[in-house]
């Protein structure tokens, strides 16, 4: 696989299964981590020119050397019509994410299209739009689903570095951070490990001085308010100030929606039911892998994790399916 930067690396993780023709409140939280990710790629990259706590960066060095056209979204209306711009990092980060929906959806248009350069992003029928009664009204709905290959391997090098003993790279300390900020921690870790990644989370705080820097940046927006008491019911696996907001569950709320795949037949064998539910889904452009057969299924469904529940939805007639209901960690 090859060896990709910071924010398309994060865009691979983020816009994965988000619909493509609509700005949702979801994707919208996704790409302003995601434009947050680009200031952090040129810090890392060493872009910046660093004075004490504020970093500049000189506009006519940043269009000779580095400029990308998911860069140039971001920074165009940062920098604007200055000849260099400085100021702290935390007030790169947060400009970054407070971009206009205008920027973002021309940001959105930059990044995807460079991932789809190369081969890493693609636009297909969303699962979502294969529901029965979507699909009965003929509503298209479309979402971006990324590389498989590329999307484990970033996934599972996120989960290797923080739940295994060892140091962490200043990346996948960025990548902590996104993930922390638009609430996809629960896509990728357990009950029982998101505790083990807020304790990982503080030791870092303590003893690395660029967590120690980017962990208290916080570029979350009023939205949250609205899933508050939700959180309130799961403040057991937030107990330090710098894991406070893991538990933040946009994606989360946005992919819970269970599905329901009507066969066209009517089988008394639960495999046949499975298999035609796939066979339909394959028709319309999905990846499927079976990982786990019986009465309640687990499907893998285009990088994502899903019980299949048989289930009937009752008209005149009775309908015979299955419900594909989100599974986490993903």
């Amino acid at each position: 696989m090859m060896d990709l930067k910071l924010a398309p690396s994060f865009s691979v993780i983020a816009l994965n299964a988000q619909r493509s023709l609509h700005m949702t409140t979801v994707k919208k939280v996704s790409l302003r981590c995601m434009a947050a990710a680009v200031i952090l790629e040129l810090y890392l990259e060493g872009c910046f020119t660093q004075s004490e706590n504020k970093l500049t960066l000189p506009k006519a060095g940043f269009d000779q050397a580095h400029s990308t056209l998911y860069r140039e979204t971001v920074l165009q209306p940062l920098l604007h019509k200055h000849a260099e711009v400085k100021d702290d990092l935390n007030w790169w980060i947060k400009k970054a994410s407070m971009l206009s929906n205008k920027q973002l959806k021309k940001f959105e248009t930059a990044i995807s299209d460079y991932l789809k350069a190369m081969d890493l992003l693609e636009d297909i029928p969303s699962l979502l739009g294969s529901d029965m009664y979507f699909d009965t009204a003929e509503v298209e709905v479309r979402a971006y689903r990324s590389n498989m290959e590329a999307y484990s391997s970033i996934t599972e090098n996120i989960r290797a570095e923080i739940l295994e003993e060892g140091s962490v790279t200043d990346e996948v300390i960025c990548m902590l951070w996104l993930l922390r900020e638009c609430g996809c921690m629960h896509d990728f870790f357990s009950l029982n490990e998101i505790e083990k990644v807020n304790i990982k989370l503080h030791d870092l705080y303590q003893s690395n001085l660029w967590a120690k820097a980017l962990f208290p940046i916080q570029i979350r927006h009023g939205i949250e308010l609205g899933i508050k008491r939700f959180l309130e019911l799961k403040t057991k696996f937030a107990k330090t100030f710098i894991g406070s907001s893991i538990n933040l569950l946009f994606p989360a709320l946005e992919r819970s929606r269970a599905v329901f795949i009507e066969t066209e037949s009517w089988f008394d064998n639960s495999n046949q039911r499975l298999d035609a539910v796939i066979t339909r889904l394959v028709s319309y452009g999905h990846e499927v892998k079976v990982m786990e057969r019986g009465s309640i299924a687990t499907l893998k469904i285009d990088n994502l994790l899903y019980d299949a529940i048989p289930h009937f939805v009752m008209m005149k007639v009775p309908i015979q399916g299955v419900r594909l209901v989100p599974k986490r960690p993903l």
